[in-house]
């Protein structure tokens, strides 16, 4: 399993090994997604199968997350380890881990980042008993000491099984400014690239995209240029990464049936909606690669069922034959095979981060349609992804129906980030006793309780109209959804 850092899922066409080896003789599910779109949440939930709300890991620090959150004692790893797998962890771990004697349970090989993590020079390492330091040597790059531990962990490997995390830095910013720093040798590749303008860049809209959205600064045109520049370059030595360790399993007769996954802990804006980072729901952000390949399945061309990275792990413990006890994702390997399956239609999207992030918890849910994101806040967006697929026009205040059938899914559902309070599935509420409740001139979905209400919603658009307990009255336009009212009285 390669875990690239902050890689967006339209990239995998700037690696040519990955096109030709990966993508050309496996699956790539087209539309993968993050479920909390933060570097540890993430990876929490590919090690484990769960969400967020499950393993407590929200943030990347903190009381809330973190390495010192995460409860390591139940993952892959001891999964497969269990079944007799060698198991090794190369790379990034969890951020906030800088131990140097601390190996986490299931782990047979250990080189895990720990002193200045995201830097691809100067950085420090441990393999579980002591701390490696590396220079500014060109071979001290990061990624290539990663390529180099992961050839020698296959080949000199016995007869056991094997299982590889295999977790880059690339391409996480990681040099001046909002940049990647690049190999030398790659430092120039992209130079020139068609500036970078897809519709919603640096936008938003006044009054569609919550507060803490509009009032970002618009980013620099040139900034957007240098970090797209710098990531794109800095996978070309993830790319070569990727032949190293195919051609160590070839050379050691394992790759026909190696099971090779390759995706990202989640993806990452260049500058839509005023964004050059991560955690947003947007698509930028929640969407990643995914490839599998696996030759002893012959699997070959496109999947674009929703996959998740909380599948991941019991794919994985699926392909082997052992439990993943815990996980919530789905075993992806009917869709491998092309079998013919009943899928989800949406899941559900959570983050909570610390105020110094400036982005409000919120719980959501993806479908093949309909986006509908909820903020701590209050304020909420929802999209018709098929007829705005970058995101430009929140429809919630339009289209109230769709967004109340999400309100009663988001209090539904189990994601509850720290200090969250989910909106009520009505806009307006009556009482346990009798209540005359008077529509406002804007659609509305009003709910009544108890006693002889009467409810005066016309002139509000298209309202909807509960009632509950009691001989209520409803006076309501034509248009107007009406249930439970035992008299309603419409206008002509």
């Amino acid at each position: 399993m390669i875990v690239t850092d902050d890689q967006r899922w339209d990239t995998l066409d700037v690696m040519p090994t990955v096109q030709a080896e990966l993508v050309g003789k496996g699956v790539t599910f087209t539309n993968a997604f993050a479920v909390n779109p933060v570097c540890c949440p993430s990876r929490a939930s590919i090690l484990t199968g769960t969400w967020s709300h499950t393993n407590g890991v929200w943030d990347v620090a903190g009381d809330h997350g973190g390495f010192q959150r995460f409860d390591d004692s139940s993952t892959l790893a001891t999964w497969l380890d269990a079944a007799g797998y060698r198991s090794g962890m190369l790379g990034k771990y969890l951020n906030g881990y800088k131990g140097t004697v601390y190996r986490p349970p299931g782990w047979d090989e250990w080189f895990a980042f720990t002193s200045n993590p995201n830097a691809y020079f100067d950085f420090g390492a441990t393999d579980g008993t002591s701390e490696l330091l590396f220079g500014s040597d060109p071979g001290e790059y990061a990624t290539d000491v990663l390529a180099e531990r992961a050839d020698a962990f296959i080949r000199s490997a016995g007869p056991e099984p094997l299982f590889l995390y295999l977790a880059p830095k690339a391409p996480h910013i990681g040099g001046p400014g909002r940049h990647t720093t690049p190999a030398p040798r790659h430092a120039g590749a992209f130079a020139g690239l068609d500036p970078w303008q897809p519709p919603n860049l640096n936008e938003p809209q006044a009054g569609d995209k919550p507060l803490h959205i509009r009032s970002l600064a618009p980013v620099p045109l040139e900034e957007i240029a240098g970090l797209r520049q710098t990531n794109l370059e800095s996978l070309l030595a993830v790319d070569e990464m990727v032949a190293r360790v195919l051609a160590a399993l070839a050379d050691t007769g394992r790759l026909e049936d190696t099971l090779i996954v390759l995706t990202s802990d989640n993806g990452f804006g260049w500058g839509e909606h005023r964004r050059a980072h991560k955690i947003v729901p947007y698509e930028e952000s929640i969407r990643v690669p995914l490839v599998v390949r696996w030759d002893a399945l012959g699997a070959v061309g496109t999947r674009d069922a929703a996959s998740l990275n909380v599948d991941l792990a019991p794919t994985i413990a699926a392909a082997v034959g052992v439990d993943a006890p815990g996980a919530e994702g789905r075993d992806l390997l009917p869709l491998l095979r092309g079998e013919p399956v009943r899928w989800r239609k949406r899941f559900l999207i959570e983050a909570w981060m610390r105020p110094k992030w400036r982005i409000p918890p919120y719980c959501g849910f993806r479908g093949e349609r309909w986006k509908y994101v909820q903020y701590e806040t209050g304020e909420e967006e929802l999209y018709d992804l098929a007829q705005d697929p970058y995101e430009l026009r929140s429809l919630h205040r339009t289209l109230l129906p769709v967004a109340m059938r999400h309100r009663q899914l988001v209090r539904q559902s189990p994601c509850r980030p720290p200090g969250y309070t989910p909106l009520p599935d009505c806009t307006r509420y009556g009482t346990s006793g009798p209540d005359v409740i008077r529509g406002r001139l804007r659609p509305e979905w009003i709910c009544a309780r108890g006693g002889r209400d009467v409810i005066r919603a016309r002139e509000g658009g298209r309202d909807v109209v509960r009632c509950g307990r009691g001989r209520d009255v409803a006076y309501v336009d034509r248009a107007d959804s009406v249930r439970g009212c035992e008299i309603v009285k419409r206008s002509r």
